[in-house]
């Protein structure tokens, strides 16, 4: 089973890879690695935005972290020509939270990324990561996270 064949029995379809908003590139190839710019949470109805910790909680957060890995693997298919199935394995993942100060859970947010990728992925799926927290994050968005990804 193709790698997208499995995101359709997970009910996930990609969407287009987001275009970057400012100047810079949605993502580098360097030989057999891929390094993806940061993916902010959005999805069908825009961008999911919040503050954990004020007005979001973390089931909320981890939704919006898987969202964000979900548009990881779209630029992940646009690096490899469209062929998803090119992809080898998941890396890294830096993630970036939108929280208080006082919030201490931006691991269990990133989760939501984590465990999808797995999901998604099998053994390929796991990675090493980072999860931080940040004061703000573009345009109000709860989760942020950037990617770096093996492929054929």
């Amino acid at each position: 089973m193709g790698i997208e064949d499995k995101l359709a029995s997970l009910g996930v379809t990609l969407p287009n890879a987001p275009a970057p908003a400012a100047n810079y590139v949605p993502f580098v190839k360097v030989g057999n690695i891929v390094y993806i710019s940061g993916q902010i949470s959005n999805d069908e109805n825009g961008l999911i935005i919040g503050k954990l910790g004020e007005n979001m909680d973390v089931a909320a957060g981890a939704a919006a972290a898987r969202r964000c890995a979900i548009n990881l693997l779209a630029q992940v298919k646009a690096a490899c020509g469209g062929d998803l199935d090119q992809l080898v394995r998941v890396i890294k993942l830096t993630g970036f939270v939108n929280s208080t100060a006082d919030f201490t859970n931006q691991p269990q947010v990133i989760n939501g990324a984590s465990d999808f990728l797995v999901e998604a992925l099998g053994e390929a799926g796991r990675h090493s990561r980072s999860a931080v927290s940040a004061a703000a994050l573009p345009l109000g968005v709860a989760v942020e996270i950037e990617g770096i990804f093996e492929v054929k």
